[in-house]
């Protein structure tokens, strides 16, 4: 099995473990006072504390649209984009890009939402209509 590993800076462990642990359902590893691993659907994922968060750039511009870099994100089957999608509207997260489909009937074809983490790390959700072209 392969798997990526992403390193990157959160606010405290407190809220980190709410938003993934407890809101996106993503399975804990191992943990100290200021760093915590997690699942994040198969992938894992270190968060440490600083008191030094980067502000946002909008540099990215697909599909038209700006979108913050850097983001990390997740590629999720249709079914499982719809139902982060309820978590995450039923916790009141403000989608900083709404759920949308980009290149709506062309090679790529994909729905796509970015959220906050409770850090502010802007995160991506994505669902292609066909896996085959995640790479076209």
């Amino acid at each position: 099995m392969n798997s990526f590993h992403y390193a990157f800076k959160v606010k405290d462990i407190e809220s980190t473990r709410k938003f993934y642990i407890e809101l996106l359902s993503c399975r804990e590893g191992r943990s100290t006072l200021s760093w915590i691993d997690f699942s994040f659907f198969g992938h894992q994922l270190s968060a440490h504390v600083s008191d030094n968060l980067p502000p946002l750039d909008y540099c990215g511009k697909v599909d038209g649209i700006s979108v913050p870099i850097p983001h990390f994100g997740c590629l999720l089957s249709i079914d499982d984009f719809k139902n982060i999608q309820r978590k995450l509207e039923f916790a009141n997260i403000r989608f900083i890009i709404k759920p949308q489909i980009r290149y709506e009937g062309k090679t790529g074809e994909q729905w796509t939402m970015f959220v906050l983490d409770y850090s502010g790390n802007p995160v991506e959700f994505k669902a292609f209509s066909n896996m085959e072209e995640v790479f076209l």
